[in-house]
């Protein structure tokens, strides 16, 4: 059971896709779903950290420093 469905609701299901999107079209929707899905899981494990400024350190003379190095 997928959530909480079984096999003949899930079956009823893919008829009425297939009747409304058609058999040619099913690939291409299964495609864009799989990147969308991919693309959404790659943003959610992005494990950049927030780069979190000093407030005391002004923009300006954090630039000094790198320039000084």
């Amino acid at each position: 059971m997928i959530l909480g469905l079984g096999v003949p609701e899930l079956a009823v299901i893919l008829v009425v896709v297939l009747v409304i999107f058609g058999p040619k079209n099913l690939p291409k929707m299964g495609a864009a779903i799989g990147k969308t899905v991919k693309n959404v899981r790659q943003g959610m494990e992005d494990d950049e950290p927030d780069v979190v400024e000093d407030p005391s350190v002004s923009r300006a003379e954090a630039s000094e420093d790198d320039a000084d190095a």
